[in-house]
């Protein structure tokens, strides 16, 4: 009875089926919130697990059918892991290679030359949160002074039950597409201390329907205008046909578009932690922060001139993950950019096995480490600092938003096309104008900052 159901809802929407299940998944979450809040609240712990298990567990199978048992079986080996080896390295190390290990496996059987909604869309989502408990736990077993304020936070100091970790896994507000959040501070949702009101469910209503409106018309402005810039256009003849500028604007115009897609379900899902209460964070300047569980700065991401900027608006919680768990805990290493690079290398293998994701993290590296270089050359230049502050800023902006974009869309081409045919066709088609800027900037960049930027001025920066 679904099955035909939901075909004719996807036929009916012009979306495909498994889209259309994910969509409907992550509006679930906002009934599944509305019953923890006025039914289940001041109920044991042991309620409230179960309850986010069964209705975590329910959206797996509505979505991935008996396939759901994959993540079953890497929270439950993730579980035994905790129990029998404790609060050491090993732990950290084993699960590190199991969870990393059985989601690879799965890219590797499961890969297609198409994006497709299968089970380990959401178990990369698993992924990152069991390897973030194996740290957590470990860091729980040190003494406060070992650790940052951050550490401090998202420790967990006593062994949790597998109905814990299960709830914490399959919680509907983030399951499916992230966000991103700690055991601990599920177990203060559980608790009921996630609130504005202590004692009562938090009033949070009004921030959650905001997040959901902004998802909202994001899904409106995907699925009225991603049709007119599909990624296949790319591999066509027609495409190839059309004249420099014209593949230039097309890519910029669809990287604005398709980014959209991930940007909807983000804020969609964010509103259902807000109204559970999992959102909460606590009181800044007298007013309740809601932003928790924050994947978009919608504002940020919208108006920003900068890579940084957008690569800090945007899939917020997974880069603070792979900040707290790659990047600072390779501190030993003493080199910050090799911390960079290795995390980028993590983030490319996280995402799949395709040529693609390799390229795509190798460039905006490439973009970042410009940028900065640029950014620096505009501060210490008097001359460029006194024409980013003179009447001619709106124009630099302009442009500044010109040369982000296409830079973006040039970028994610090889994240969203996969293999390298395709991808290496398209960037072809442009002539590699991404590479050839952004290497041609950094080579240029000494020479510049030795003609533009005044001799005590460099001389001081060689000696900071």
């Amino acid at each position: 009875m679904a099955a035909p159901l939901m075909e004719k809802l996807s036929e009916s929407l012009g979306s495909p089926e498994p889209a259309v299940r994910l969509i409907l998944s992550i509006l679930i979450g906002y009934p599944c919130a509305l019953v923890y809040r006025r039914v289940l609240f001041h109920q044991p712990a042991t309620v409230v697990h179960l309850f986010h298990t069964i209705s975590g567990l329910a959206l797996a199978a509505f979505n991935f059918g008996a396939q759901l048992y994959h993540s079953a079986v890497c929270i439950l080996v993730q579980f035994l892991m905790l129990r029998l080896m404790g609060r050491t390295v090993t732990t950290v190390l084993s699960s590190f290679t199991f969870q990393m290990i059985y989601l690879l496996a799965g890219y590797y059987y499961t890969a297609t030359e198409e994006y497709d909604i299968k089970w380990t869309m959401p178990h990369c989502v698993l992924t990152l949160k069991l390897v973030g408990l194996s740290f957590d736990y470990y860091d729980g077993g040190k003494e406060p002074s070992q650790l940052s304020s951050e550490q401090k936070n998202s420790a967990v100091q006593s062994v949790p039950s597998l109905l814990e970790v299960c709830g914490f896994s399959y919680f509907y507000g983030g399951f499916l597409v992230g966000p991103q959040f700690t055991l601990r501070s599920y177990q203060r949702l559980v608790a009921g201390e996630l609130t504005d009101c202590p004692g009562k469910p938090p009033n949070s209503a009004v921030p959650a329907m905001k997040r959901f409106a902004v998802g909202f018309v994001c899904v409106v402005i995907y699925t009225i205008f991603s049709p007119y810039y599909p990624d296949n256009y790319f591999l066509t003849d027609e495409f190839e046909a059309q004249p420099f500028w014209y593949r230039c604007i097309f890519m910029l115009l669809w990287v604005k578009i398709i980014l959209y897609k991930y940007v909807s379900c983000w804020l969609i899902a964010e509103g259902v932690c807000i109204l559970s209460g999992l959102g909460y964070n606590g009181v800044v300047d007298g007013k309740h922060q809601w932003d928790a569980c924050a994947n978009m700065k919608v504002w940020l991401f919208e108006t920003t001139p900068l890579f940084a900027g957008t690569i800090a608006s945007f899939n917020i919680n997974t880069n603070a993950w792979a900040a707290r768990h790659v990047f600072k805990r390779l501190k030993f290493l003493g080199n910050k950019m090799l911390s960079h690079v290795t995390t980028l290398l993590f983030l490319s293998i996280w995402h799949g096995l395709h040529s693609g994701y390799f390229m795509c993290f190798s460039m905006e590296f490439l973009i970042i480490i410009v940028e900065r270089q640029a950014q620096a050359l505009v501060r210490d230049s008097p001359l460029l600092t006194k024409l980013a502050n003179s009447a001619l800023y709106p124009l630099i902006y302009v442009v500044q938003q010109f040369i982000h974009w296409l830079f973006m869309g040039y970028a994610l081409v090889p994240f969203c096309l996969f293999t390298y045919d395709k991808w290496l066709q398209v960037c072809s088609s442009v002539y590699f104008c991404g590479h050839v800027f952004f290497l041609t900037a950094l080579l240029i960049m000494p020479y510049l900052r030795k003609a533009l930027v005044p001799k005590k001025e460099r001389s001081q920066k060689k000696q900071e």
